[in-house]
């Protein structure tokens, strides 16, 4: 999927005549640049849509980019957050005691139960890490999950298929001008509003425990 949104860490480079060899590390570098492009989940599911608006470009401004840079210490405050599926509800503690709480999670078309093959449409349940940022994703800010660990990896091998990956928290489809999806609409990530993924992306930082359960 290919991001039309742009971050304050836009890469640029200034490429004078090219060897062999130097080109291609820079298509190594440009191939990885595009990648960090892409979003969260598979494309979303227009039936499900209500509010989606047309995405035009827009100047680049990095003042107007400034919420996606990484949080520092001082921001950064959660240090444990807690999914509870049944409640869809998402709460971020700091030395235990509760920060804040997120509430009306969006899941995939299958929100309960253990994530265990590619395509299963459902959300890990389990300890993971946040261990990725993307300022630059298909659904306006994204963090991923660790999923899969070795264990997600060992039960899927032992039925020959893939566990899958690329779970993510993140907010609504770029190009939705307000409000929300309706429903269940991701492939096993978890959706919040552009406002509250904005919040949460500033009060934890990568490496967060993240315990997600039913």
């Amino acid at each position: 999927m290919q991001d039309s949104g742009r971050g304050d860490n836009v890469f640029h480079m200034e490429i004078g005549p090219l060897t062999a060899g130097s080109a291609r590390i820079a298509a190594l570098i440009l191939g990885f640049t595009a990648m960090l492009g892409l979003g969260a989940c598979s494309a979303p599911k227009p039936e499900n849509s209500s509010n989606i608006g047309v995405n035009t470009a827009v100047p680049f401004a990095p003042e107007r980019y400034a919420y996606r840079s990484v949080p520092d210490e001082e921001q950064a405050r959660g240090d444990y957050v807690v999914v509870d599926k049944s409640d869809r509800t998402l709460t971020v503690f700091q030395r235990g005691n509760v920060l804040r709480t997120f509430y009306g999670l969006q899941f995939g078309d299958v929100p309960m139960g253990h994530k265990q093959f590619q395509g299963d449409e459902r959300t890990p349940e389990g300890r993971y890490t946040i261990d990725l940022r993307n300022p630059q994703s298909s659904y306006y800010l994204s963090l991923r999950i660790s999923y899969p660990n070795a264990n997600d990896r060992a039960f899927a091998r032992q039925w020959g298929r893939s566990p899958g990956g690329d779970i993510y928290i993140h907010g609504q489809p770029n190009g939705m001008n307000y409000g929300r999806m309706r429903g269940d609409w991701t492939d096993g990530c978890i959706a919040l509003t552009n406002e509250e993924i904005t919040e949460l992306w500033r009060l934890i930082p990568d490496g967060t425990t993240i315990v997600i359960q039913r």
